[in-house]
């Protein structure tokens, strides 16, 4: 972090000139004691550099205080399916969970963006939500979708402040990002750090019902109290919902997750508008093993796509004569990486809609045009 910080700054960290070092009174530099005046002098030059620093620190600053009034507590009482009571076939045994939201606004209507895994389970007059402003209140509706993580809570209360939301699509790996929730049921935290990684998939978490992954990976510190907070750019917009952590013993080690907003606002959108998030369905069982023998094999420098091993009967893949060998390369403008991610990008299309596929075939490339339908009509 150092050395990103340094650059985000616009300092060289291998040059000492930048932060005034080489005017630096020679005893200072060998640690030698210093004479009064020289004191007065390296202080008058340390007060000199920190300005610099301040200016730029003020851009965090201003982010915390604009996201802050937008990301809220949430409390919720659920039941502990797993409690040995119950098990035992006594009664459930009552427990609360908490962690972090954030106040959207979406069509005129004021919505809370959480992680599922904080709410689930709870019905709305056991969940609290405790605004910045020290006010409590209680959703009006819930939605959830287990596959994604992903929790939407309806509210309704006069005086609302909401975050606006960006474009995930346009991070990149390196761009500082700003953590912000209420762990542990404290008042707001912040923590900032950068974009590690981005389309983590495949991850082992907690919770395996979990399957449509593509997280971004950032070492801004999350920790539980944490999930269900934004993940804020620099211009103070949401480009990430914080949701898990990579870690054995389930605290802070360094490495966050947090799903992308615009894959969140997909399921987010449908669950509002029908009630429960729609799965497109293409109709075709991929080589997980695809590895660089068998790219080799079939004229690819690397393994690259998701190559077709079956193809489904009456599916959208056979109507778009997709054939066993075959290798999608890229859906619409998504070039694929993998099966993985072949299987989020279906997912995450609106049913019904034609997607454009392009076809690594025969050593050659073809392009055919798939209409996806309902998976759970297949």
């Amino acid at each position: 972090m150092a050395l990103g910080a340094a650059a985000w700054l616009g300092l060289a960290a291998s040059h000492p000139a930048a932060l005034g070092q080489a005017a630096l009174p020679a005893a200072l530099q060998r640690g030698a004691p210093m004479t009064q005046e020289q004191r007065a002098e390296v202080y008058r030059q340390l007060r000199a550099q920190a300005e610099v620093l301040e200016k730029q620190a003020a851009v965090l600053k201003t982010v915390v205080k604009l996201i802050g009034p937008a990301v809220v507590h949430v409390e919720a009482d659920v039941t502990n399916r797993h409690s040995p009571q119950l098990q035992l076939g006594g009664p459930a045994r009552r427990v609360e969970e908490s962690g972090s939201g954030v106040l959207i606004e979406l069509a005129g209507k004021s919505y809370v963006l959480t992680s599922r895994h904080v709410i689930a389970g709870a019905a709305p007059p056991g969940i609290k939500i405790n605004l910045a402003d020290g006010r409590t209140i209680h959703p009006d509706r819930v939605w959830e979708d287990r596959e994604t993580d992903v929790a939407v809570m309806a509210v309704s209360a006069p005086d609302l402040v909401f975050a606006p939301l960006g474009n995930s699509d346009q991070i990149e790996i390196g761009d500082f990002v700003v953590a912000v929730g209420a762990p542990f049921g404290l008042t707001h935290t912040v923590t900032y750090g950068i974009i590690s990684a981005k389309g983590r998939r495949n991850l082992e978490l907690d919770d395996p019902a979990i399957k449509l992954q593509d997280f971004l990976q950032t070492d801004a510190a999350i920790n539980p109290g944490n999930s269900g907070g934004p993940l804020v750019n620099l211009r103070g917009e949401v480009i990430g919902i914080n949701t898990c952590i990579a870690s054995s013993s389930g605290g802070n080690e360094g490495i966050g997750f947090a799903v992308p907003i615009n894959m969140f606002m997909v399921v987010a959108r449908q669950l509002i508008e029908h009630g429960k998030a729609t799965r497109a369905f293409l109709g075709v069982t991929l080589d997980s093993a695809f590895d660089a023998n068998k790219a080799a094999e079939l004229g690819l420098p690397r393994p690259m796509g998701a190559r077709v091993i079956k193809v489904a009967e009456n599916s959208p893949a056979a109507a778009a004569a997709l054939r066993e060998g075959d290798v999608i390369l890229q859906l619409d403008a998504n070039p694929v990486e993998n099966d993985s991610h072949l299987v989020n990008l279906i997912n995450l299309t609106e049913v019904g809609k034609q997607v454009t596929l392009h076809v690594y075939r025969d050593r050659q490339m073809i392009v055919l045009k798939a209409v996806v339908g309902d998976r759970s009509k297949f």
